[in-house]
């Protein structure tokens, strides 16, 4: 069954151009092709990233935070309480104005210091800043390692400048060992991201995120074994031409070096939009869309491969969004305040939820008679929310 599953899997016509075999790419007269097969080796190198990964941030990303001067909020631990504790795991973190009164109720507590716990469970939850500071800080030397890395590798060839000779002699261009080497660090750098995922701290933007690593991996992948590298390794350089300038704006802001991390916010965003909006769709939607379907009509993996480049052209559009909000608050306030990615930290006298409970109050749904009325909402304590 897996046989007859693999001789499917690997027809010709699911990832070549027509009249093209895997015969054309057998290595031959000293020339070296992409082999399908080589990419296994991302899986330990995966996982060689991730223990590399957990040494980095021990040894230098906990001591370079410290030494930056990265604080970590004081939380106040919660009251052991099953019956919140309960609700807080299995029906919601927040839950609506009747359930909070109910279990006020339940717990002879009241309706304030129901609000109150379950800002400080919610608070338990969430990563420290040191966390984000170490994670933020081995990205930061990752996307910059690659992208200076990737430009040595490809400043020497034509197709970096003129995208269009991605596609001259398709599918019959060797392989350079520089060029396979990045490849493979990428995947392995991916794979290890989707590896972590779930302890790495999670932004409102998670599914957006889990989408565009799965996205990426296939791209590479299906890249690589396509022979479809001129065109694969523009599409990674130009993402990580802006991905550590993202990372170093985390850091100097969690280091609370706000007026660096500004400078480097509005840095990040001109390019970040100038190749994601601008240089991504012009360049390397239009080559592979239009001009690499020259020479030879359209295939299997044609269509695959502008799909899902098209999934990260939406994805871009999404986060554009975002960034374009950002520089609008920036124009407005003077300095970036947050990130809109980011989960909030809370304090005791949450303001959202001071308010809410002012309401209920006055309506007689939490205390009854003689309970006392709120002085009105107190301003949150925390100035600056974490970015991402």
């Amino acid at each position: 069954m897996l046989s007859s599953l693999s001789q499917w899997l690997w027809q010709e016509k699911f990832w070549l151009p027509p009249n093209h075999t895997w015969a054309d790419l057998e290595n031959r007269d000293g020339l070296v092709f992409a082999q399908p097969r080589d990419m296994l080796a991302a899986l330990p190198v995966g996982l060689l990233l991730v223990a590399m990964r957990v040494t980095f941030e021990r040894f230098v990303g906990i001591p370079l935070g410290r030494w930056l001067g990265v604080p970590d909020e004081t939380r106040k631990p919660v009251k052991p309480n099953d019956t919140l504790e309960k609700h807080f795991l299995t029906e919601g973190q927040r839950p609506d104005e009747p359930q909070m009164a109910l279990l006020a109720a339940q717990c002879g507590l009241s309706l304030r210091a129901t609000q109150r716990w379950f800002r400080r469970r919610r608070n338990q939850d969430r990563p420290c800043l040191s966390k984000k500071f170490c994670e933020a800080s081995w990205r930061f030397l990752f996307y910059l390692c690659t992208f200076v890395g990737g430009f040595a590798v490809l400043y020497p060839e034509s197709w970096l400048w003129t995208p269009v000779k991605c596609w001259e002699n398709y599918p019959n261009q060797p392989l350079k060992p520089a060029l396979y080497w990045w490849y493979l660090l990428e995947l392995s750098f991916y794979n290890s991201l989707l590896i972590t995922l779930p302890f790495d701290t999670k932004r409102k933007d998670f599914k957006e995120q889990v989408v565009h690593h799965c996205v990426t991996v296939l791209l590479i992948t299906f890249s690589y074994s396509s022979n479809l590298l001129r065109i694969g390794s523009l599409v990674l350089l130009l993402h990580d031409a802006s991905d550590y300038l993202l990372e170093a704006c985390k850091m100097f802001h969690y280091a609370r070096l706000q007026k660096v991390c500004d400078a480097f916010f509005l840095v990040f965003s001109c390019v970040f939009l100038y190749t994601r909006l601008v240089v991504f769709p012009t360049q390397i939607l239009y080559t592979t869309y239009y001009e690499s379907i020259i020479n030879h009509g359209p295939f299997f993996g044609y269509y695959f491969f502008n799909t899902l480049l098209l999934m990260l052209q939406l994805l871009h559009v999404f986060w554009s969004c975002l960034i374009l909000r950002m520089l609008y608050s920036f124009t407005k306030k003077g300095q970036m305040e947050k990130d809109v990615r980011s989960d909030v930290e809370e304090s005791d006298s949450s303001e959202g939820e001071e308010a809410q409970g002012c309401q209920q109050l006055k309506n007689g749904v939490a205390g009854g008679p003689g309970a006392a009325p709120s002085n009105g909402p107190r301003r949150r304590a925390n100035g600056h929310t974490p970015a991402t």
